[in-house]
């Protein structure tokens, strides 16, 4: 092989060498972009969350959601945050009313209920709201504290 053709060929492999370089910085770029965003958009729904949560805690202190709903709500966002929450001290009301009453049919499923089968269920949820009313009251409270003592999201 002769000094010239040994020369392309090195210049060639540089070339190569230098276009994947190039192409694996700009791959690398890409994936830190992407995981910016990710981190974005889970910050926000973190957010989103929250603040669902503080609307309805603050809604069941006033009354404007009865126990069981706001029990349903609170944990189903306790759950996205972070299925370990409802296992607090303070959230363990709402996660109580939850499995005592997550059986229940609503919505569609409860209309197609027999009367005599509806007025049982209201009367089971209303005992459990009945029991549990003043602790649920209480981890809502324990949720507004919980908002405000992260007022930039769970970091």
């Amino acid at each position: 092989m002769t000094t010239t053709t040994a020369l392309i060929l090195l210049a060639v492999g540089l070339a190569i060498v230098a276009g994947l370089a190039a192409y694996a910085f700009t791959l690398w770029q890409e994936v830190k972009r992407r995981s910016a965003f990710r981190e974005e958009e889970l910050r926000r729904a973190h957010e989103n969350c929250l603040s669902n949560l503080e609307i309805v805690a603050s809604s069941l202190l006033q009354e404007q959601v009865d126990i069981t709903e706001g029990a349903w709500r609170c944990k189903l966002l306790l759950d996205i945050l972070d299925p370990d929450l409802i296992e607090r001290p303070g959230f363990q009301a709402i996660g109580e009313v939850y499995a005592r009453t997550q059986h229940l049919h609503t919505h569609s499923a409860r209309k197609q209920l027999a009367p005599r089968d509806r007025m049982r269920e209201d009367r089971e949820r209303l005992e459990v709201e009945a029991e549990w009313r003043q602790p649920v009251l209480e981890a809502a409270e324990e949720i507004l504290r919980f908002r405000r003592s992260w007022p930039d999201g769970l970091h």
